[in-house]
Formats: structure tokens, C-alpha cells, sequence
């Protein structure tokens, strides 16, 4: 028998709190609604620090000083512009995928940009190969995503500057124009809290195609296929849809219930790891009601009543709102069209699969778990040949 081989074992459906590996990147702790990168709480490096500076420390592992950090933005910010061959095929890719929108169209873009700066295999790749190629990436989902959207829209891309930092450089590449300090650091905040968020499905993902040893590009289309989902980062969008269908503060409380009680769920509410408020939802309603305006007032209107009929029709089940709640309602007054809401959440999340996909190439494991077979007995005899 081989001494390898182990007996499967039962676990929760999805996995649930099933420990896989070990990781230093990072992790959520859910009943304290509390989550870090390395070291530092998440929440205080969106409130002090730059998206360059958290991306530097999850993909080098420690915090830059000042002149690392400059020379880290500089040296990032040079990536931001795209291959001839890719921006080339963009309008055709945009065209192709315009009843998907940007985020599938990023899905074929990351292959092609792959192929065009030559990304060996993670397998093949030392550890200074596999990080260019994850900053290269990194540096242009924002890029490519804000052409795939510019292009379906009927508008030229606009092309990256590198004398702005990520977030204004994203915003300027979506809108033509150079974005006021406010709405650049309200956007920065977000995309800093969302860089990464423990073993996520996308995330996930990421490393499973990583433990194979397959290139970053292929780890990070698989990682943008999973975040497609609407139970994953498809729902900003969507909560800001659950606003507009309640329309008015009079329809909140029998709009809600009448949901509740036929077991629908309330996009922006629940999460399958926090057992109490979602710090990302707590800092961007502040961020929120900084910008303040009738949104804002109504948003927070609807999340206490959400809460409250919540509270009393599935008691002793703690649900509040997560991120995407507040993170539609920042986007929205950042000036960014809904459809971009997630696709701006790759934006931020291709650090954080890096980060991951970077870790697991250290491990020469695939990932490989095993099914349990329910089907018919096996084996019986094949029917006659018609």
C-alpha cells in the first residue's frame, strides 16, 4: 500500500472551516470582527498608509520605508501601460463580451497579456521571475479593465499615467479626467480594504491553479472567474439595486419583510465568516457619511431597519451588513458606473491573489482533494451496442 496515500476525511459542505494550509499573509477573525495584513490591521492601513505602500507589504512582506516606497510606486506605476499586441485586441475582446461587461472580457485580456510578456510557468520560474510577473499583472488589470469598459461604452481608452497614484491613475483612465484628492483617497480606502480577505473562493482559486505551477496569468483568470459570481464579488451592484427597488423610506420595513419571510436573501447583508459587524462595512459608511447627501442618509436608514427585522424574524443570527453595502454606495459617489463596481473590487483583489499565488508557489504540493461518490454501484455490465 502506499505510505502517501491518506484516508479521506469528512468535512462541512463548501469547507467550511476547514484549515488547508498555512498562511502568512494574513487572516479574518470573524467573531471578532477583526481582520490583518501580516502583521497590521487592515482597517488602519487604508486610514494611513498608500495602496502602493500595502502592496509592497503583502508581495515583499514588510512595510516599505520612504524612499522604498517611492521607488516602489515609480517602478509599479512604469507597468501600467499595456503591450502593442494586447491593447490592439481590446476593442475586439470589449466587442466580443459587451453582454458580460469588463470583468469577463479581463478574463481572456490577463491570457493574452500572459502570453504577450512571456510568463513562464510558476514551476519553471524562481522567486524574482514569479514576483515581476505578479507586479507586471498587478499593475495592468487596472489598465486593461478601464479600456474593456471605455471601449464597450464607445469611448477611446484612456491611457495610464505614471505620475498618479493607483487609484487616481484608475479613476482618470475610467473618466478622462484627474480626479479631486477627496474621491482618489475615498476610492484608495476601499481598494486598500479589499486587497485581500482570507481564503476567499477567488483566492482560493488562485492557489489551487498555483499548486499546479501554472503561470500567473492562468492563476489570475481562474482567480477573476470565481470572483465573478454573484455570491462573491458580484453584489455592490446589487445592493445599490436593493435601494433603488425600496425606493422611498415609507416601502423599507414591508419591502424587507416580505423578502425575509419568503427566504430571499438581502444582497449586502450576511457574511459567511463575520459573526459581527464587517469592519470593511463600518470604515466605509464612515467614509460615506464624510461625502454625506441623500444616498448616504438613505443607505444608513435602510441598514438599521435591515438589522432590526433581521433581528426579529431570525433571532439569535447575527447578520449585518458586509462589504459591499458601503462599498457600493463609496463607488457610487466616486463617480464610477455600477458595472464597474467589480471589477474595480479585481482591481484591488489581484494584490491579494499575488500575495497568494506567491506563497503557494514555495510549495511543491498540489492541491488535490478527494470526492465521494454517490452515484450508481459500480461496476455492472456495458448494455448491448445499438
Amino acid at each position: 500500500m502506499d505510505a502517501t496515500r491518506t484516508t479521506p476525511a469528512e468535512v462541512p459542505r463548501g469547507l467550511a472551516g476547514v484549515v488547508v494550509t498555512d498562511t502568512a499573509i494574513g487572516d479574518v477573525r470573524g467573531h471578532e470582527g477583526f481582520y490583518h495584513y501580516r502583521q497590521y490591521s487592515a482597517v488602519e492601513l487604508a486610514a494611513e498608509r498608500s495602496f502602493e505602500d500595502v502592496w509592497h507589504l503583502l508581495v515583499n512582506g514588510a512595510l516599505p520605508d520612504a524612499e522604498e516606497s517611492a521607488e516602489f510606486a515609480g517602478r509599479t506605476a512604469a507597468l501600467r501601460a499595456l503591450p502593442p499586441e494586447v491593447a490592439k485586441a481590446l476593442p475586439v475582446i470589449a466587442a466580443s463580451g459587451s453582454g458580460s461587461g469588463p470583468l469577463a472580457g479581463l478574463r481572456t485580456a490577463l491570457s493574452l497579456f500572459g502570453a504577450a510578456r512571456g510568463f513562464a510557468p510558476l514551476y519553471d520560474s524562481d522567486a524574482d521571475r514569479r514576483r515581476a510577473d505578479t507586479l507586471a499583472a498587478s499593475a495592468a488589470v487596472p489598465t486593461l479593465v478601464a479600456a474593456l469598459y471605455r471601449l464597450g461604452s464607445g469611448l477611446d481608452p484612456v491611457e495610464p499615467r505614471a505620475d498618479l497614484p493607483y487609484a487616481a491613475n484608475y479613476l482618470y483612465m475610467l473618466t478622462g479626467e484627474e480626479p479631486g484628492p477627496r474621491h482618489a483617497r475615498a476610492l484608495e480606502r476601499y481598494l486598500i480594504s479589499t486587497i485581500d480577505h482570507g481564503f476567499n473562493a477567488s483566492t482560493f482559486t488562485a492557489r489551487v491553479i498555483a499548486s499546479t505551477g501554472a503561470d500567473v496569468a492562468a492563476c489570475l483568470a481562474g482567480a477573476v472567474g470565481a470572483l465573478s459570481g454573484p455570491l462573491h464579488g458580484g453584489a455592490p451592484s446589487r445592493a445599490l439595486d436593493t435601494l433603488d427597488a425600496i425606493g422611498s423610506p415609507e416601502r423599507i420595513d414591508g419591502w424587507i419583510r416580505e423578502r425575509v419571510l419568503a427566504g430571499e436573501r438581502i444582497m449586502g447583508f450576511g457574511h459567511p465568516v463575520y459573526r459581527t459587524a464587517d469592519p470593511r462595512s463600518v470604515m466605509l459608511r464612515d467614509i460615506a457619511r464624510d461625502f454625506g447627501g441623500p444616498l448616504v442618509d438613505f443607505a444608513v436608514q435602510v441598514e438599521g431597519r435591515v438589522e432590526a427585522i433581521l433581528a426579529e424574524l431570525k433571532p439569535g443570527r447575527e447578520l449585518h451588513t458586509n462589504v459591499e453595502f458601503y462599498a457600493g454606495v463609496v463607488m457610487e459617489l466616486c463617480g464610477l458606473p455600477r458595472e464597474m463596481f467589480t471589477p474595480t473590487f479585481a482591481a484591488a483583489r489581484v494584490i491579494g491573489w499575488s500575495a497568494n499565488i506567491l506563497e503557494q508557489a514555495e510549495d511543491s504540493k498540489i492541491i488535490r482533494p478527494a470526492a465521494r461518490y454517490v452515484g450508481e454501484p459500480a461496476p455492472v455490465p456495458l448494455p448491448p451496442a445499438a
